[in-house]
């Protein structure tokens, strides 16, 4: 069985305010309950207030390129069909995202996360023009796409050279 090769990772969890916000919930649940028994309440807001940040940070979309393949969230595509990546950060991504985004894009933003990537698509049966993808790291994952979309490139000419 072949490793399987990862070129780029990134979670793109909430902001460390949204956690800490969260983190107020599990003091409510704790409230909610004091009436009840005090030890009771206790634990139950801790074990709220932990699956609240828990859940937020295990449920937070994924962007990798692995074995040939960008995956952002649940979708994913083959870097041969990728163009040329654009990374923005700063009042370039903000305009990619708001004013300047195409409707026709697929979409993998979270807010409090100020880089982006824009990725043209290539297959020009394919409706989606281009991903506009959330990173905190738009320089690494451009070079990633780009070095993978190199590499699956030479494995295509490999072949044909040899015949």
């Amino acid at each position: 069985m072949q490793k399987q090769r990862t070129e780029y990772r990134e979670r793109l969890t909430p902001s460390l305010w949204i956690l800490a916000s969260a983190g107020v919930v599990g003091p409510m649940a704790a409230l909610v309950l004091a009436p009840l028994d005090s030890t009771l309440a206790l634990i139950a807001g801790a074990v709220v207030g932990a699956l609240l940040i828990a859940a937020l940070i295990g449920l937070s979309p994924v962007v990798e390129i692995r074995d040939g393949q960008l995956r952002a969230g649940r979708a994913r595509i083959g870097v041969e069909w990728l163009g040329e990546p654009v990374a923005l950060t700063g009042e370039d991504a903000r305009q990619a995202r708001g004013p300047g985004l195409d409707r026709n894009s697929w979409l993998v933003i979270r807010g409090g996360i100020d880089g982006l990537v824009v990725i043209p698509l290539e297959d020009q049966d394919d409706p989606v023009v281009s991903w506009v993808v959330s990173t905190r790291t738009p320089d690494r994952l451009a070079a990633a796409i780009r070095r993978s979309r190199a590499y699956a490139q030479s494995r295509q000419m490999s072949p044909s050279e040899s015949s």
